[in-house]
């Protein structure tokens, strides 16, 4: 099979070149521009609040759902953050094998669905720290790199709070819809996992007498995962990773000067290599590449703060005034949540519901033990990894206001400027983690677009293989067109995702505080 999809992508490689030498490429673009405007223009429709600041309506969706979720639930992102650390750490692997998971009020599989009790009783595919790497490495990327700079451009020093406002709030979000992840999700006789919002949709709503809306918002989600994955999660990432690529290496003097073709055909071999064994593949790759390019990232922030420690007090001061300014709102709520999310996609996902798909092959009896494990990726990519990147920027001054209509290409640019006006190398290493960055997003991105496109279409080997065929030439079609319309569309389709999911976040909330109550009980028993 990895011969058969080596062979395919060669054979299609002449064709985008022909197609990039004739324009052909931007002549679809535009074609499909003006046959989708209509969806791109409602996802991203602007609110406006007076003749200078307009807000897209999708900020509200997520902010006010994560706000929600922090109150009804007391708080659960930040009095369970020390649980969720513990429970990463294995402290409490035990408890799924433990003699109690028998007693009443701990199990209760007599109250389950049909269909899902046997789930309670199976392992699942990865463990906690797996799947978490596995959803970190879709959200945690350009959006770290490439929206936190357009944000602060816009929205000033301010933006840095009330990102991480957002950050805090969405911790909440990932609890409750990776909850919901495991708790509905379907287990084939091979083991192999199917979860996320298809599945909590259909099942979770039919429990609720609401079937029929539950099977509409499941298709609908569906349909959005999988034009997501083409896109934001997949050429948009090829693309933005090329464009550094070419820069680094001489520009229009590089020896890949128009052969994005060449750059997208070897990402579609190592990401073919990786997909075609499933999400434990994914897992292992990922729970090894997502620790070492935070841990890079923040060694090189933190490296960067302390060469100017005499200059970070003072940023703090910057980020404080600002934040209560109508600059810093603007920057911080739209500039982050609006800009940072369309234009990078996966910075954050707090209340998309992807990130609930890789979230539900976790091995596991207990609902509630996965949700608690999410709600840290909001807080180590916005908090930790976007709060770095941020601080950089204020401090090496390399960010202002006429940086404001930056696009992301030349906003990674920006960034990795800041980085090497401290460290003169690190554009090399901040190349490298894009690159990284872009293949660890992608593996992930195919893993949530499988899932959608097995939902709709069935879960034999040839629909699978299907897709995955599918995702590899939008690999290579990434860097070598100018794709601009397509990659809009299908940001708005990650957008739209909110749409079904949050509708179904709401209504099974009590769901999840049953799950929670359910562990937490397991907990206390345990430790009796």
């Amino acid at each position: 099979m990895n011969k058969k999809i080596l062979s395919l992508l060669l054979l299609i490689t002449p064709i985008f070149t022909f197609a990039q030498e004739k324009g052909l490429d931007q002549q679809i673009d535009e074609v499909f521009g003006k046959a989708t405007g209509w969806f791109v223009d409602l996802i991203f429709y602007q609110i406006p609040f007076s003749d200078d600041i307009k807000v897209f309506w999708v900020l509200f969706p997520l902010i006010i759902g994560a706000t929600y979720f922090t109150i009804y639930f007391k708080f659960i992102n930040f009095r369970g953050f020390f649980t969720s650390i513990n429970i990463v750490r294995g402290k409490y692997d035990d408890i799924d094998h433990h003699e109690s998971l028998n007693e009443p009020g701990i199990s209760e599989v007599g109250q389950d669905i049909k269909g899902t009790i046997a789930i309670e009783n199976h392992e699942g595919e990865v463990s906690h720290f797996q799947a978490l790497t596995a959803a970190l490495s879709a959200t945690v990327g350009l959006g770290n790199i490439a929206g936190v700079a357009i944000a602060v451009s816009i929205g000033g020093a301010g933006a840095t709070f009330w990102m991480i406002v957002a950050g805090l709030l969405g911790m909440a979000s990932k609890f409750v819809e990776c909850t919901l992840g495991v708790k509905y999700r379907d287990i084939d006789a091979d083991g192999t996992v199917y979860g996320g919002p298809m599945y909590y949709l259909t099942k979770g709503l039919k429990s609720k007498g609401l079937e029929k809306l539950g099977k509409i918002l499941a298709v609908l989600f569906a349909i959005f995962v999988i034009g997501g994955s083409f896109g934001g999660g997949n050429m948009f990432q090829v693309n933005q990773a090329f464009q550094l690529v070419e820069h680094i290496t001489g520009g229009e003097a590089s020896f890949l000067h128009g052969k994005g073709w060449l750059f997208g055909i070897i990402m579609a071999i190592l990401v073919g290599i990786v997909i075609i064994g499933g999400i434990k593949k994914i897992a292992k790759v990922t729970d090894k590449i997502v620790p070492f390019m935070v841990v890079i990232y923040v060694a090189a922030s933190l490296f960067v703060l302390i060469s100017k420690y005499d200059m970070i007090g003072d940023a703090f001061l910057q980020i404080y005034n600002g934040a209560f300014s109508p600059e810093g709102v603007v920057g911080g709520a739209v500039g982050v949540l609006v800009q940072g999310f369309r234009r990078a996609a996966f910075s954050n996902e707090a209340g998309i519901g992807s990130a609930s798909i890789a979230h539900a092959a976790v091995k596991t009896k207990f609902a509630a033990s996965e949700g608690m494990v999410a709600l840290l990726e909001p807080f180590i990519d916005t908090v930790v990894v976007c709060t770095m990147t941020a601080l950089v920027l204020v401090i090496t001054g390399n960010v202002a206001a006429e940086n404001a209509s930056l696009n992301d290409a030349q906003a990674i640019l920006l960034t990795s400027g800041a980085f090497a006006s401290v460290i003169s190398w690190f554009p090399y290493v901040l190349t490298i983690a894009v690159v990284l960055f872009a293949f660890s997003t992608m593996i992930s991105w195919s893993y949530y677009g499988f899932q959608g496109w097995a939902f709709l279409f069935g879960r034999t080997k040839r629909t699978e293989y299907t897709y995955k065929i599918l995702f590899l030439i939008f690999v290579v079609i990434g860097p070598a067109a100018s794709l601009g319309s397509v990659i809009g569309f299908s940001d708005a389709m990650i957008f739209a995702m909110m749409v079904p999911n949050m509708i179904g976040l709401i209504i099974l909330a009590p769901k999840v505080k049953e799950e929670l109550n359910k562990y937490m009980h397991a907990i206390k028993a345990r430790k009796s």
